[in-house]
This record gives structure tokens, sequence and C-alpha cells, in this order.
């Protein structure tokens, strides 16, 4: 294969988590890998991070409140995306345990399986899970030697998550807990905990700021599991739009979807962050758009040259999700560049 086509290939599996259309090659290992791995949706476990890290910049730069460390912040955002990455291939190894995953679910036909599609067997995917959680194992040690024990219980609540949103006894996704779940990783515990390792600081403002984008990451599970909902019955995994039924879970995902630009405004009127993240109000059209989606039931049939299907609904969520988390950024990274205190009365009073 020449390099173009290899590009080419490498390309699409990142934006897709998947192998080109027509595609009849087995794919080279960096092709495989980014699939089983999922590093399409990285993006947004590297957003998290960033938010934590530029939260401590920006408050670094207007009020001189803390001190960054930008290598510790490095090694963190590095950490974070190993843990997702070893989360997504913990979610395939213990739902083809479990009897979720098989060649005729959801799982196995948007996108290859790691295992039911011969790229791995059970024994390398459980070795590959070892050694990522090794490696974020060794980032967490060094952490700690520079921050504290505070680190430990940062990490360790995601892997609590990590592990049990599919692993026996607990199984968070299949008694409604798995979209909780993910809030509570891709907010607080990576936004703040990013914060944490920076600077060594915890000001109370950050556990808010660190709510906007976590709504945001779980319209992303909710549309997945929208999309996956008559299959998910089916198997007995009673995720949360399972209970809620799918128009409900449609009209969920649209107010969490909304709620995410006034909670981002409040922050930003309230002094906790600078004015610069109102920039989030461009992703408004798009938001439309995908509120629209969400307004009505998925195609019957799948759409012409449609890649990922029978999945539809979190494309939608997700390419929304990856236009207002990059605005965020843009924002706070202008926070950074150039601070602005607004003449807010409320602050001085």
């Amino acid at each position: 294969m020449v390099l173009a086509q290899r590009l080419r290939v490498w390309k699409t599996a990142y934006d897709t988590a998947n192998l080109p259309v027509g595609m009849t090659t087995p794919p080279d290992a960096v092709a495989k890998w980014l699939v089983i791995t999922r590093a399409a949706v990285f993006s947004m476990t590297v957003t998290s991070g960033l938010i934590g890290g530029l939260l401590a910049v920006g408050a670094q730069r207007l009020t001189a409140e803390v001190t960054v460390n930008w290598g510790l912040l490095a090694l963190a955002v590095v950490g974070l995306v190993a843990a997702h990455a070893a989360n997504n291939m913990i979610n395939d190894y213990f739902d083809l345990e479990g009897g979720v995953d098989t060649d005729d679910y959801v799982r196995a036909q948007y996108a290859p399986h790691p295992i039911l599609s011969g790229w791995v067997t059970k024994r390398q995917l459980g070795t590959a899970i070892l050694l990522v959680n090794a490696i974020d194992l060794a980032i967490l040690l060094f952490l700690m030697t520079q921050r504290g024990p505070l680190v430990a219980a940062f990490a360790l609540g995601g892997l609590f998550v990590s592990v049990f949103y599919v692993a026996p006894p607990i199984r968070l996704k299949h008694i409604g807990l798995g979209e909780p779940g993910v809030f509570l990783v891709w907010g607080p515990l990576m936004v703040v905990g990013t914060f944490f390792v920076a600077t060594g600081e915890i000001p109370g403002w950050a556990w808010v700021a660190s709510l906007p984008y976590a709504i945001l990451v779980t319209t992303v599970l909710f549309g997945k599991h929208i999309d996956k909902i008559e299959a998910d019955r089916t198997k007995g995994v009673r995720t949360m739009p399972v209970l809620l039924g799918e128009r409900r879970a449609r009209l969920v995902a649209q107010a969490l979807m909304v709620a995410f630009y006034p909670i981002v405004l409040g922050a930003a009127l309230a002094g906790w962050i600078g004015p610069w993240v109102g920039l989030v109000v461009l992703g408004i059209p798009k938001l439309v758009d995908v509120l629209r989606e969400f307004g009505r039931p998925r195609p019957e049939v799948e759409p012409f040259s449609y890649v990922g299907w029978p999945l539809w609904f979190v494309g939608f969520a997700f390419r929304h999700t990856r236009r207002a988390g990059a605005l965020l950024i843009l924002g706070l990274i202008l926070n950074a560049l150039v601070p602005i205190q607004l003449p807010l009365p409320w602050l001085t009073a």
C-alpha cells in the first residue's frame, strides 16, 4: 500500500472509527488500532483536558490566583487520552464477555468489532488493555509525586466508571447510570482534575465551569443509546434512553444541548471565566440543525453513502459537540491571550 493510500485509510479510521467504504485489503497496524481504540472520539477527551488547562491559564493571567505547570498539564492530557483508549477497549471486551456484543448486534454493524472481526484475539485485546492501563498508572504515580494523593482520587474515580460501565457486577450502562457516569468523568473528573494537576489548586468556580462540556459529551452518549434503543431493550440493557423511551430521550438530549449555552454565558457573567467564551453563540446555527434532527425519528432505511449505519443521532450530537467545544476552546484561548475583566457591578458591591 503506497503512502498516500495509507494516509487516506488512517484519516478515515481516525475520522469515522471505521475503514474506507469498499476497502477489501486487511488494514495495517495503525489503521487497525485507530479503529479498535475508537480514536475518532478522542477529541472529546482532549477538549475536556484543554478546558481544564485553559481555565487554569486564564485564572493565572487574569487574577494570578494560580500558577500553571505546563509540563504536568501536558502529561495529564496524555494520561486522559490513554485512559479513554483503555475505556473503549474495556467496553468491547466485557460486552463480548457478557453476551451483549454479537455479530447481529449494533456494535458489530457500524464498525468492525476488535474480536468478532478477527482483528485481534480476546487475549490480545486484554493485553492491550493492561498495557495502556500500565502506562496510565506510571503517569499517575509520577503526578502523585508532584501534586499528592488527591490526583489518585480523580484517576481512580475515572477508572471506576471506565471499568464498571460494562463490567460485572455493577454494569452502570445496564442500569441507566452510564450517562451520569460519562457526565461525571468528562466534566468534574477530567476538567477539574486537569486544573488541579496543572496548578495544585481547585477554586470552587472550577467545578461549575466543568459542567457545560460534560453536558455536551453526555448528549453524544444519549444519541448513541437512542440509536441502539431497540437492540438494547432486547438484550436487557437498560440505558437511560431505554428507561425514558425514544421520544422522551430525544427531548432530554435536546434540552441538554440547549443548556450548554446559558451555563457558559452565566459563568462568564458571574466573572468566573473571561467574556471571550461568549463566542460559543456562533455554534447556535449548528445547534438548531441538530435539534431539528433530534425532533424527528430516525430514517427507516439507510441513506445513500451513509457511513456508520445503523447509528444516526450520535453523529449529529457529536458534530454539535465538536463545534461548540471548539468555540469554547477558542474563547478560553482568547481569555488567556487577551484577558478582559468586565465591569460587573455585582462583583464589587
